[in-house]
Formats: C-alpha cells, sequence, structure tokens
C-alpha cells in the first residue's frame, strides 16, 4: 500500500490549517502588543518629566551663577561697576589724554 494521502492538495491545506495561528492566538497577540504600547507610553511620559526636572533645575544653576557672577564682579571693582564697564572707560579716558594703549609700554 502506498502512504500517500488519495488528494496531495488536500493533505498539504490540512497540514498548512494545522500550522496556522488560531483567532485567539491572533488576539493574545494583540493584546499583548496593545499592553506593550502602554508600556512604552508611560517610559515615555516618565523619560519626558525627567527631561522637564533636569532642564529645570540646569535653568536655576545657570541662573545661579549668572548672579554669582554678578556679585563677584561688583564685590571686586567695591562701586558695582563691572569690569567690562571700567575697561571701556579707561580706554576713553586713554584716547582722550593721547595716551598710548598700556601693550605699547
Amino acid at each position: 500500500m502506498s502512504t500517500e494521502p488519495d488528494n496531495l492538495v488536500l493533505q498539504l491545506l490540512r497540514d498548512m490549517r494545522a500550522e496556522m495561528a488560531t483567532k485567539a492566538d491572533i488576539a493574545d497577540l494583540r493584546s499583548e502588543i496593545h499592553s506593550l504600547r502602554a508600556d512604552v507610553a508611560s517610559d515615555f511620559i516618565e523619560v519626558r518629566r525627567e527631561i522637564t526636572g533636569v532642564r529645570k533645575d540646569l535653568g536655576e544653576q545657570i541662573v545661579g551663577l549668572r548672579r554669582a557672577v554678578v556679585e563677584y564682579h561688583t564685590s571686586v571693582i567695591g562701586h558695582g561697576i563691572l569690569i567690562s564697564e571700567l575697561e571701556a572707560r579707561l580706554r576713553r579716558v586713554e584716547q582722550h589724554l593721547d595716551l598710548p594703549p598700556l601693550d605699547a609700554h
């Protein structure tokens, strides 16, 4: 006797049907995908909050640094004049008195 099925095409179709995913498998996969999407969205929101917090902290640090630099400049000069303003004033005095720049001495 032959071990081949009566209808080879019919047997191939049965084998394919046995290997195909069922509706329950597809529903499970769909549920897993939705759960994964929710997890990714939650993680994204958390990362965004952390970045926003870091930006806020960095902004506050920059403001503090600016304040410290201004306070340093005003305390070094003693009269509340910034160093750049003092240098500009010195250049004007040198030009008014026709003095050579300090580099030429």
